[in-house]
């Protein structure tokens, strides 16, 4: 066991942070490889159009789709704080819970998001030149969410137990593959936009079976028995007061993204291409931040889960300086080489849209380190056992891009919408710094109250 786990309750914080935060990182970077790579090809293959079309669908798919990943984070939790108190009964059973809870689930949002598909974006305003486009590409990725759901549960649960390389290797697989099927499936095939879709959803599926084999031939402790497997109620419940909040916290922040998609989708298709394009060379650069917020999350969940407060704040301060380090960097690279990533996604010729994609850039990386604060707070706070509270801090991102995307996009165009993500992250740090600081001082009063003997110990 000790060859596949990570014990974060001793040692050095900023060893365990940069050991489980970079293979982490490694693989949220294959995995936004493979979504640049749907984006890529459509671009350069179908045409403007049709990278419009997809890139319309990214608020709703993160809507739906981070509420999955968030549910699935969330269930993690209670695995990594089990870990951290060596309490491996617990453990199993919360492992066990947390499927029954995922198959529920994930049969209700497929069957919901898959009917009213084609009415979310006319809600939404997709012009109708893409909206066809949109409709064929989002709709596959819907009928995939259980797929997408088991990876995220199944990596979330090898990462509470302190494994961050292993998921990566599945990643790394289900990226080739799903550039081979992405490049088969439009040049060879000529199945459109609805290639790279199968395409993903076949690379997830690759990616979940490899995670359920490694957890079945690699832990030990993760042996379920019959006992285990029975359903338990206030494990569940547990689990959804964890997990819940989690998604609907994506949820939340994604609902002002709809809102701004919205304004965006009526400014012009060349709008929305841009945004796609500076969207999709974003995320891709935002990887550490998001692999830093998860390592958070199991890092301040094992803390935790022995009441070591301090262990917890000296995670957040290093995690905060490798980030800030980085975002500088970041910056930096996006400012002189911007326009040039662009072309990854759109022809030369397009000129007008690839200035708008750097102008995109610039001012969304400039405030990379507002984007940092929300990840590493956020998650360490919910590591802590505090989900319910993400969920006012993506209420906040919500209001945020919503007012932009109300009041400011009709009357100051595409600049305004670019301003969006960081006056959203802006609200979101100021009600998280305070929380988590509350947080970590009632987790201390709680925990020395009830082991007086173990306060020196912890610190």
């Amino acid at each position: 066991m000790k060859n596949h786990t990570r014990d974060m309750t001793s040692g050095s914080p900023v060893r365990h942070i940069l050991g489980f935060a970079l293979p982490m990182m490694l693989g949220i970077l294959f995995q936004q490889f493979y979504n640049m790579v749907d984006t890529m090809v459509v671009g350069k293959w179908i045409g403007v159009e049709a990278i419009a079309g997809v890139g319309s669908t990214g608020s709703i798919n993160f809507m739906i789709v981070g509420f999955c990943i968030g549910v699935g984070t969330g269930c993690a939790i209670p695995v990594a704080r089990s870990f951290g108190a060596k309490d491996h009964d617990a453990l199993r059973k919360y492992v066990a819970n947390s499927i029954w809870l995922s198959i529920v689930l994930c049969a209700v949002i497929t069957v919901i998001v898959s009917i009213f598909c084609r009415d979310i974006l006319v809600l939404m305003q997709t012009p109708d030149d893409i909206i066809d486009y949109a409709y064929d590409y989002i709709f596959i990725i819907f009928l995939g969410l259980p797929v997408l759901y088991a990876y995220n549960l199944l990596a979330a649960i090898i990462r509470a137990l302190g494994d961050s390389k292993t998921p990566v290797y599945f990643l790394m697989i289900s990226a080739f593959l799903n550039v081979i099927l992405d490049l088969v499936s439009v040049i060879i095939l000529k199945m459109g936009v609805m290639g790279p879709a199968i395409a993903t959803v076949i690379s997830q599926l690759v990616s979940a079976i490899l995670c359920y084999l490694y957890i079945v031939k690699k832990f030990e402790i993760l042996k379920l028995s019959k006992d285990d497997l029975k359903p338990d109620r206030s494990m569940i419940f547990h689990l959804a007061s964890m997990g819940l909040p989690m998604g609907f916290q994506y949820s939340i922040t994604a609902i002002g993204s709809v809102i701004l998609q919205a304004s965006v989708n009526s400014i012009s298709s060349a709008a929305v291409a841009a945004i796609a394009a500076g969207s999709k060379i974003s995320a891709f650069f935002v990887c550490p931040f998001d692999a830093l917020g998860s390592t958070m999350a199991t890092y301040a969940g094992q803390n935790a889960g022995i009441g070591s407060h301090s262990r917890i704040k000296k995670g957040v301060l290093w995690a905060m300086i490798l980030g800030t380090v980085y975002s500088v960097f970041a910056f930096v690279i996006l400012f002189l080489f911007g326009d040039k990533i662009a072309l990854l996604f759109l022809d030369a010729d397009e000129r007008a849209i690839l200035a708008d994609v750097h102008t995109f850039l610039i001012i969304i990386s400039s405030t990379y380190i507002l984007l940092l604060g929300v990840n590493v707070f956020r998650f360490a706070i919910q590591g802590m056992g505090h989900s319910p509270l993400a969920i006012i801090a993506g209420v906040l991102e919500m209001i945020a891009r919503s007012l932009i995307g109300f009041a400011f996009v009709p009357h100051f165009g595409y600049v305004a919408a670019c301003f969006a993500s960081p006056l959203a992250w802006v609200f979101a740090d100021i009600f998280l710094v305070p929380v988590l600081f509350i947080c970590c001082n009632k987790m201390k009063r709680k925990f020395e109250s009830a082991h007086p003997e173990l306060e020196y110990a912890l610190k």
